[in-house]
């Protein structure tokens, strides 16, 4: 009788930070692909596709909203128990009227045409997908564990945005910024200690497509997408005062947030993050590609190592995204090589790669 083992820490980490190609979202005009490869045995880069058809009920959801958006209109009889949040608001209200002289019936119309925006939302969810990339530094299961903890946060509170949006909204990732900062006060996810001055980072950038050929993404501390254009062949200069960029998650709390003095931050922000720091890039012809990726295929500065790149995608650039992302991975493994052999493998990093290209 064969004993079965249970799976080692490495190999646990490894596949819960792969992506899985089953996942990848189906868009019209839109090819997309994307690979992460570690290191060794496991590493502290992340690859999501966020498939929402796949993940969420959409048509649930999308009823639940217009359910509710009748049954927040209908008053409750004098000691019925309250079947959802307006009707416990409105009880409240009975006993602490506002000095703005708010009643019950103008209330429960807001509140069901909020229904009505968060069911308009989730129906753009069906031609929408997202993307996440999460960089720890360094390439160790410490590593993996704390992109496994950014994924884990990603997925909790965006359940909370479609429930409450029916999106995701700034308000998330200023939510998942402060999870990853280091509290003065008590443990947190990274486990950082106040007098140790070095820290352990993560960036991390999520965007989502639309079959227009618009992505919309936040960025902190990843480098900067970069655009190849079909027609020129070669990318295009972008003037990055409107690709707004924050530091790594964690680093930097802002001003205005309400447990601000419970946090250490690096780096000051007047107020919390706002529709207008979500940048946005949009492909305006066939063939035209967003390249995605993390410090080990490219670290955004390097001109010689763009230069290969550009090449490569110009050399690929009418195949399939799968194989524009596998031809850049190939090049960046051949670069570790490169390094084991001048004795320089503290060079090597993890790498991701994505590849979106608009039909």
């Amino acid at each position: 009788m064969a004993i079965q083992t249970e799976p080692g820490i490495d190999e646990y980490l490894r596949k819960r930070l792969m992506p899985v190609e089953g996942a990848i979202p189906h868009l019209a005009r839109t090819d997309m692909y994307g690979n992460s490869i570690p290191a060794g045995s496991v590493g502290g880069d992340l690859f999501e596709y966020i498939n929402f058809q796949q993940r969420y009920n959409i048509d649930a959801r999308i009823a639940r909203a217009l359910r509710l958006s009748k049954e927040y209109l209908e008053r409750v009889s004098e000691g019925q128990v309250p079947r959802n949040s307006v009707d416990q608001f409105v009880h409240w209200l009975a006993s602490n009227p506002p000095p703005n002289g708010l009643q019950e019936d103008e209330y429960r119309r807001a509140k069901s045409s909020e229904q009505l925006m968060v069911a308009e939302n989730l129906r753009e969810l069906y031609t929408s997908a997202g993307v996440l990339l999460v960089d720890a530094q360094g390439h160790g299961i410490i590593s993996a564990k704390i992109a496994s903890t950014v994924h884990d946060t990603f997925h909790a509170f965006i359940l909370a945005e479609l429930d409450r949006y029916g999106r995701t909204t700034p308000k998330l990732f200023e939510d998942i910024n402060l999870r990853l900062a280091q509290s003065v006060t008590a443990r947190n996810a990274l486990g950082r200690d106040a007098h140790d001055e070095s820290r352990e980072i993560a960036t991390m950038l999520y965007g989502e497509i639309r079959p227009e050929g618009q992505f919309r993404f936040v960025n902190f501390g990843g480098p900067p997408p970069l655009v190849f254009s079909a027609e020129f062949g070669c990318f295009v200069p972008m003037n990055t005062d409107y690709l707004v960029q924050f530091p790594a998650l964690g680093l930097e709390i802002p001003e205005d947030h309400p447990d601000r003095n419970k946090y250490f931050s690096m780096a000051l922000r007047q107020r919390q993050i706002n529709a207008s720091n979500i940048a946005e890039i949009t492909l305006m012809s066939p063939g035209d590609i967003i390249f995605l990726y993390s410090d080990g295929v490219y670290d955004g500065s390097d001109i010689e190592a763009r230069l290969r790149i550009e090449r490569i995608v110009r050399d690929h650039k009418d195949r399939p995204a799968r194989e524009i992302c596998n031809a850049i991975l190939d090049y960046a493994l051949t670069q570790d090589e490169y390094f084991r052999q001048i004795g320089e493998q503290d060079l090597t990093d993890d790498k991701t790669a994505f590849i979106i290209k608009h039909g």
